[in-house]
């Protein structure tokens, strides 16, 4: 398992024009000391392809991974404009969430409609599609999402679960074969992987066998980047006691 920051935890700092995305990378890479970086394609300034070039360079000499793009509206008539962008940054992945859940009988066939076409072009581009499940949408469950993949039977489909959010009768580890990325929102910084929360423990525990990124998203905006850095850096502690005791044991 490797660690990544999503440029949706800063979305408020980079909205208010007091980070730049440029500034985030360095961010990312220097102060979080992350292994990946997923970049919402909302946070680009600009996608011209110099602009795109510099963006890609960047992480390079930074020492960090392109792990994802994340676009809401990949689905829509806008997908393939996203999917240009994630090849053009190098960027292995395109994420995004379900359509809203809807009691309208067309709405799960137009919706795997829509996946399918765009892991079509997926598969033209080489770049995979990776579905987040989140309530109240028509991928909050995991067997939402393994009907999902039955129904587009698209080797470029994959996921992207929040383990945290399933129902107590989902079991995320049945997933993992088609995952490629995981997202865990951080609801409490000061508390998160300290010996008194339970959230980080079983999101070890869950991914053990996991080798992708974990994308650690702060759901506090007004959360200085150092308390976020600190949770990161106790997840990474509490990875590593974890993964030792499994070599010796």
């Amino acid at each position: 398992m490797k660690i990544a920051a999503s440029s949706a935890s800063f979305a408020r700092a980079l909205a208010e024009g007091r980070l730049t995305q440029l500034e985030w990378l360095d961010l990312c890479a220097n102060e979080l000391e992350v292994d990946g970086a997923v970049f919402d394609v909302a946070h680009f300034p600009r996608t011209d392809p110099e602009y795109l070039a510099q963006v890609k360079k960047l992480a390079v000499d930074l020492g960090l991974s392109v792990a994802a793009i994340l676009a809401g509206d990949l689905f829509s008539d806008a997908g393939d404009a996203h999917l240009e962008l994630a090849l053009a940054l190098g960027a292995p992945l395109a994420v995004a969430g379900a359509a809203a859940a809807s009691a309208e009988p067309a709405a799960w066939g137009v919706f795997t409609q829509a996946v399918r076409a765009r892991a079509a072009s997926g598969k033209r581009l080489g770049v995979t599609i990776a579905v987040r499940n989140a309530p109240e949408t028509l991928c909050a469950s995991e067997s939402d999402l393994r009907r999902l993949a039955k129904d587009v039977d698209s080797a470029w489909l994959r996921f992207a679960p929040d383990p945290a959010t399933f129902a107590g009768s989902d079991d995320p580890a049945t997933l993992l074969p088609k995952t490629v990325l995981v997202f865990h929102a951080i609801e409490d910084l000061p508390a998160f992987a300290t010996p008194s929360d339970a959230s980080a423990p079983a999101l070890v525990t869950a991914l053990a066998r996991f080798r992708g990124f974990v994308v650690l998203e702060n759901a506090d905006p007004s959360a200085a980047p150092a308390a976020y850095h600190q949770a990161l850096e106790r997840f990474a502690a509490l990875r590593a006691t974890a993964l030792a005791a499994g070599l010796t044991s």
